[in-house]
């Protein structure tokens, strides 16, 4: 009769169990669920509040103040992120302001400044510098910005003599077009250049350039006369798009897969995922190759043995204990049995003669049990077999 040692089913008494997998893993998951937590309320706040010179944005950098400003005296106000979206939006009736025009290729900006030529529309920059040459020919960024927080009019243009004073200054600019008016002086150079429309009929629309975003934004808007600057400026017309340019965009200015998200989200994606490549980075570093070492110090065999115990009874792998516990015994009976060490662990050799050793063929069954039975239900039951397998190899090595 052929007898196996009994395995759990599914797998090995040391195939890692849902409890210890969840042990285990834990604390990766928690880190990995507060990183997450933490990115999507970062995300939807952001998202809650745009960002700084966006329209929809109610924070102290945001522009929701002056576009309700513009709503009240019928001016719609769009914003779109993307040039082939700004530049469909344009045309006679249409006010187009570019919130950070430096983002812009060289490419992108005369594309914007060809479609703006083609409909008529009224451009707006907010502070370009590089951009400036290609956006608005004839007018250069000085390398030297302005100091003050305010200036006067200094010019006939109808909408800066309204408002008078603002807050405008920043970039200053050098004008060399013709026909430009040139307001708000910082140090004898202006930071608000209007260029009049070179359409022969003069029906086409203007080019404003402003040194300053600040006069446009929520904490900035009531001071001063820059809620009546950014009303003559943007309100001349009743459609106005609020274009805010973003890395996203290719060169064509087509955007890219990502760009359909958010910047928010995809910023909080991008924080997710350098904290999942760190998380993973930590827990399977490894410098080379495994390499043994000899032990420092002399280990007793007792005290290998208890340390065994130990791990087996931490497991509850009562198990493998019992196994390690019958297999040693059989190895050892074989020799005393004359039975050849290689055929320890066959119950059709070994128990026959081991059954003739004691004298006693009727103990068959009961030897049988003893050396290949199931293993132990409890810890009782696992320290009882080992007092028997002592008890049987000691009564076979009698003379």
């Amino acid at each position: 009769m052929t007898t196996t040692a009994h395995r759990p089913e599914g797998g090995t008494s040391t195939s890692p169990t849902a409890r210890h997998l969840w042990t285990r893993g834990r604390g990766i998951l928690l880190v990995l669920a507060v990183l997450v937590v933490a990115g999507i309320v970062m995300a939807a706040a952001r998202s809650a509040n745009h960002g700084p010179l966006d329209p929809r944005s109610p924070s102290a950098g945001g522009a929701k103040a002056v576009a309700e400003v513009l709503g009240d005296h019928g001016v719609e106000t769009r914003t779109v992120t993307t040039l082939d979206d700004a530049t469909s939006a344009m045309g006679p009736d249409t006010t187009l302001l570019v919130a950070v025009p430096d983002l812009l290729t060289e490419a992108q900006a005369g594309s914007l400044r060809d479609a703006a030529t083609a409909t008529g529309s009224n451009l707006v920059l907010l502070a370009p510098d590089v951009s400036t040459g290609t956006l608005a020919p004839g007018v250069a960024a000085d390398a030297t910005p302005a100091f003050e927080d305010t200036a006067e009019p200094s010019c006939a243009l109808p909408a800066a003599e309204q408002a008078g004073d603002a807050g405008t200054t920043g970039v200053r600019y050098r004008v060399t077009a013709q026909d430009a008016d040139s307001c708000y002086l910082s140090d004898g150079l202006p930071t608000l250049v209007r260029l009049p429309s070179d359409a022969p009929t003069k029906t086409g629309g203007d080019t404003v350039v402003v040194g300053s975003p600040a006069f446009l934004t929520n904490e900035r808007l009531a001071e001063h006369g820059n809620a009546s600057l950014a009303l003559g400026l943007l309100g001349s017309r009743p459609d106005l798009v609020w274009y805010i340019p973003s890395l996203a965009e290719d060169q064509d200015g087509m955007s890219q897969v990502g760009s359909l998200l958010p910047a928010s989200w995809r910023w909080a994606a991008f924080q997710l995922l350098i904290a999942a490549a760190a998380a993973a980075f930590w827990r399977g570093r490894r410098f080379g190759p495994l390499v043994t070492e000899p032990l420092p110090v002399v280990v007793r065999a007792s005290e290998t043995t208890e340390g065994r115990a130990r791990l087996y009874h931490a497991a509850k792998a009562r198990d493998r204990a019992a196994e390690a516990l019958r297999g040693a015994t059989r190895l050892r009976l074989a020799p005393l049995t004359g039975v050849p060490v290689a055929r320890a662990h066959s119950a059709e050799v070994l128990l026959p003669a081991v059954a003739a050793r004691v004298g006693d063929p009727l103990r068959a069954a009961t030897l049988q049990e003893l050396l290949f039975g199931p293993p132990p239900g409890d810890d009782a039951a696992l320290v009882s077999l080992a007092d028997r397998l002592d008890a049987l190899e000691r009564e076979v090595s009698r003379p």
